[in-house]
């Protein structure tokens, strides 16, 4: 038995007319009730609201790496300002490449400078969240004259998001091209 309905004759029923046979899921009218549509789109709604979540943690994820690399960029650009000077100028820096400096580096145990008299001097600057601390501690000696080399450090903290502080460091060991050796 076939499940097919007959449909009304077309051309007025005489020898030329042409019956059309419908499927019963072609007849069928029905639909997605109020209830159903309503389900797929809370479920919709809940699948956008993981979505962005996703989005906004990914792009604080950027934002955090960007932050690093920037730091890690600064710090390393410090470093090599010091490694180019003369030996004569490594505790003094020009920021803004003028010729003149703007940042005489002391040894007196104020501001990043942790003891007086060490032989450590320091500076520091902050720019754009970002703080960068440069230590030049002199080894054999405690002036420029008389030490054979330096240890050259710099630190850079940066803020890591949610209230935490991230810390880089980057060194460097350099040597006085005018010392003798200890007599």
């Amino acid at each position: 038995m076939s499940d097919a309905r007959p449909a009304p004759s077309v051309g007025g029923g005489g020898a030329d007319s042409v019956s059309i046979v419908l499927h019963p899921a072609f007849v069928a009218e029905e639909g997605f009730s109020l209830i159903e549509v309503m389900l797929a789109m809370v479920i919709l709604a809940f699948a956008l609201l993981g979505s962005m979540a996703m989005f906004q943690w990914a792009d604080h994820g950027l934002q955090v790496g960007a932050n690093g690399t920037r730091a890690l960029a600064m710090a390393t650009a410090r470093l090599e300002a010091k490694r180019a000077v003369s030996w004569d100028m490594l505790l003094t820096d020009d920021l803004d490449s003028d010729g003149r400096p703007e940042i005489e580096m002391r040894d007196d145990g104020a501001g990043t400078d942790t003891e007086a008299g060490d032989g450590v001097y320091s500076a520091s600057i902050e720019d754009g969240g970002i703080r960068l601390v440069w230590t030049v501690q002199l080894q054999q000696g405690h002036s420029l004259r008389t030490a054979g080399s330096a240890v050259i450090q710099v630190r850079a903290s940066y803020s890591g998001g949610r209230g935490k502080r991230r810390e880089l460091q980057v060194g460097t060991l350099r040597a006085n091209p005018r010392y003798l050796g200890a007599w």
